[in-house]
């Protein structure tokens, strides 16, 4: 619920460069400063197996170092040893470091980075050496390699042989790969449209931009009826004409929210269903023990969280510090689930849940990291019920510094479950029968607490970019009720708070214990963002102060400028884009929008991978008893940021795709009417509308604007005719038609009504300095743009 900009995020290191090449493209083998013809020491030996995994025979080793006669005898018995120690191992005709991928693999293809390109990880991978590698896998073009036949192409959940590279890029995963073949195309049934056909049978159309139409014979529709979304298998594939599919199971209707919610899953390869030895694993889950325990059940911990939840991973309790030496201040205690002692390392449970990476939250459904016997019971702090936690308390000055904290592994039980709005109505004069006995002893200390913290947010000032959150109601059939904007609470910025030190002192406590974690960073704004951001402000008359060393609080000045003003929902908009993105890493660059030196989330076991993460660190590092992470873990620290970070992009994707397929559901019988609009984005093919009483946005292309010629201003961000000087800016209000709604694709076309209005002066000099060497361009009438989303 932080009110940064949604941590728009930078991606999970970068894009997998283009390596591991072969053939005419090959780098030459360098033998790592050995002489030529001479023996290699041990460790140049290593190094390269290391980096030439293809070449890591005992024959590729001699020819690469130009071995001869009796030094390949003593090749051979150097081998020998190095395996006999440990430091090397047979596979199959090669010879590959312990944990290190052998240069042909058997690869499960399980994700997406954020640039699209498939991830895989091996088929099989020993317990015992901890979290599988990821590999970045090349799709090579359709003409194969050197133009030869026909590459061979993979999808999410295909089971393909690879031919394995060391990455050069160390930002991305470690290995990159070459699809020898698909050994096994996927298990997990493809999914589409049916459309009944004349005669008997169907089409199955696809949901993906790249899927193939498929034919349904008559026997195979299994009941599916004219619109039904159904998932199918491939029945037959020929040489020529449509593949022939079976319909395994009807979803439902492409009007319900369940089949649209069901395209995003499927269109992301987010896994859905737990395996049977995952679900197996969580029934047979126990009752924490009070071992390595301090017994809190008499804290009266109370949850605050939405109306709806069913989990509930943290309670709060907050009380005057006793202390005379703290006149003034507080004592603060934050509870956590302790989901640590029933997902242990490397378990079926633990494995499941890295591969799901957090929990993905749609209108009606959600698709959890955990199974609900350890999510929504034995992990979720239930009112009355006994439920192990590690909690931390938290020391406040009374300005609001924190002055100390100490964590614990306890056992508590939950004083009260209230909503938000229960809470907030307590405090604000209007209590119910539950929280009538709780306002003084518990609301209105916890209350009292965050006046006081919030004197130290007041002054470290983080980014404070209020964005308008909306949420979608829904009819019991699954179809869009309304949209609506809930109001902005006290409960839900003191819960928000109070989360916040709390991962701050999970950050602090493992750094000083010297423990690897894995960091909630934030970069600041790159110096191409803030020279886009400071040419757009000077055309409002606001200025940004250049130089890389920016803070949160710039941001807030210029925010505070724009309020009140007609620009300031263009000014938000355009702060916004500038920011980078939050990610997960082992190593530790700060928050920037927090404004916080160490950061690291610990709040939210149950639903995302990287808290888990952190509570082993502590309760490895503080000595807490068993759950702890592991060595195997720590090695794999960048490994899991970057996936988990690639897995939170691909959730908030497949969300906010959900959203849009039901708005334009939802509007697709009203084509034709005006609605009224805001200008949310400027591209150089048009105008992006959004529209704040339903929460979409959809498109006008540049073509249908009018007669005139119209020109793109990036520093402006505009469009404006050349020849009359009227235009559009970011933020205008305006009136548009829906021209067109396409559900499935989540897309809507818009046609302008409104004008448009003239341009500030600054745009009709740009005209007419001719400056068009800026990627301005024009736009004659009539020009047909692409359909769908842009």
């Amino acid at each position: 619920m932080s009110r940064i900009p949604r941590e728009r995020t930078n991606p999970a290191g970068k894009r997998p460069g283009k390596t591991g090449r072969t053939g005419k493209d090959a780098p030459a083998v360098e033998p790592l400063n050995s002489v030529h013809g001479a023996l290699p020491s041990r460790e140049v030996i290593l190094r390269f197996i290391a980096d030439h995994p293809q070449k890591a025979s005992k024959r590729e080793l001699a020819k690469a170092f130009g071995l001869k006669g009796d030094n390949r005898v003593e090749l051979k018995h150097m081998l020998q040893e190095l395996e006999q120690e440990g430091m090397l191992q047979k596979n199959r005709k090669s010879l590959i470091r312990p944990g290190a991928l052998p240069p042909v693999t058997v690869l499960d293809i399980t994700t997406r980075d954020k640039d699209g390109d498939l991830i895989g990880r091996p088929a099989e991978w020993p317990e015992d050496q901890g979290v599988a590698p990821a590999v970045a896998i090349r799709q090579q073009s359709p003409a194969g390699r050197q133009g030869k036949g026909k590459a061979p192409v993979a999808g999410l959940g295909d089971r393909i042989l690879a031919k394995i590279f060391p990455a050069v890029d160390r930002g991305g995963p470690a290995y990159t790969a070459r699809i020898i073949k698909v050994i096994d195309k996927r298990r997990g049934a493809s999914m589409g449209v049916f459309r009944i056909a004349p005669g008997g049978g169907g089409r199955l159309l696809p949901i993906e931009r790249r899927g193939e139409e498929m034919v349904i014979d008559p026997d195979f529709t299994g009941g599916a009826t004219d619109g039904d979304l159904v998932e199918v298998e491939i029945a037959r594939l020929g040489r020529f004409g449509l593949p022939r599919a079976k319909v395994l199971s009807v979803v439902g209707s492409v009007g319900s929210e369940k089949a649209i919610s069901m395209i995003a899953i499927h269109a992301h390869g987010i896994p859905h269903v737990f395996p049977p030895a995952v679900i197996a694993e969580a029934d047979a889950a126990k009752p924490a023990s009070m071992s390595h325990r301090e017994d809190w059940r008499d804290v009266p911990l109370i949850t605050i969280d939405p109306a709806d939840a069913k989990d509930h991973d943290d309670a709060v309790y907050a009380e005057l510090d006793p202390s005379p030496d703290n006149p003034g201040g507080v004592i603060v205690t934050v509870a956590i689930a302790d989901v640590s002692w029933y997902v242990r390392p490397n378990s079926p449970l633990d494995r499941e849940a890295l591969k799901r990476g957090n929990s993905v939250y749609f209108p009606d459904r959600v698709v959890p990291m955990l199974p609900e016997r350890i999510s929504n019971d034995l992990c979720s702090l239930k009112e009355g019920v006994d439920r192990p936690a590690l909690a931390v308390r938290m020391s406040f000055s009374g300005e609001g510094r924190k002055i100390g904290h100490t964590f614990h592994r306890i056992m508590m039980k939950s004083a009260a479950k209230l909503s938000y709005q229960q809470a907030q109505a307590a405090i604000d004069g209007k209590p119910d029968d539950q929280t009538g006995p709780m306002l003084e002893p518990i609301l209105k200390p916890l209350w009292h607490a965050y006046g006081v913290m919030k004197r130290g947010r007041d002054r470290r000032q983080p980014l404070e970019l209020d964005m308008p959150e909306r949420k979608i109601l829904l009819k019991p059939d699954g179809t869009v009720d309304r949209v609506v904007v809930p109001p902005r609470l006290d409960a839900h910025k003191l819960i928000e708070e109070m989360m916040i030190q709390a991962n701050v002192c999970a950050a602090e406590t493992l750094e000083k214990k010297r423990q690897p974690l894995i960091y909630r960073i934030h970069d600041g704004p790159t110096l191409a963002k803030q020279e886009i951001l400071r040419e757009f402000l000077a055309t409002l008359g606001i200025s940004l102060a250049k130089g890389g060393n920016m803070r949160a609080n710039n941001f807030n000045g210029i925010l505070a400028k724009a309020d009140g003003t007609p620009h300031q929902t263009m000014v938000s908009e355009m702060v916004l884009r500038s920011q980078s993105q939050a990610i997960y890493g082992p190593e530790n660059i700060g928050h920037f929008g927090l404004n916080l030196m160490k950061y690291a989330h610990f709040t939210s076991p149950i639903r995302r991978y990287a808290d888990l993460i952190v509570h082993r660190a502590l309760v490895g590092s503080l000595g807490f008893g068993e759950g702890g992470i592991t060595p195997e873990e720590e090695a794999a620290l960048d490994d899991i940021a970057a996936e988990i970070s690639t897995f939170e992009r691909r959730a908030m994707a497949a969300e906010r795709e959900t959203v849009d397929r039901l708005i334009a559901h939802h509007l697709s019988g009203r084509v034709g009417e005006e609605f009224a609009g805001r200008v949310s984005g400027v591209t150089k093919s048009g105008l992006f509308i959004a529209l704040p009483d339903y929460g979409a946005d959809g498109f006008v292309p540049i073509s249908t604007l009018g007669s005139d010629y119209f020109i793109y201003d990036e520093a402006h961000q505009a469009l404006s005719g050349e020849r009359t000087g009227l235009g559009f800016r970011l933020g205008d209000s305006v009136t548009v038609k829906l021209a067109e709604a396409i559900p499935l694709a989540g897309a809507l076309r818009f046609e302008m009504i409104s004008e448009g209005r003239e341009m500030p002066a600054a745009v009709r000099s740009f005209h007419k300095a001719g400056r068009r060497d800026r990627g301005q361009v024009r736009k004659k009438p009539g020009t047909r743009p692409p359909r769908g989303r842009h």
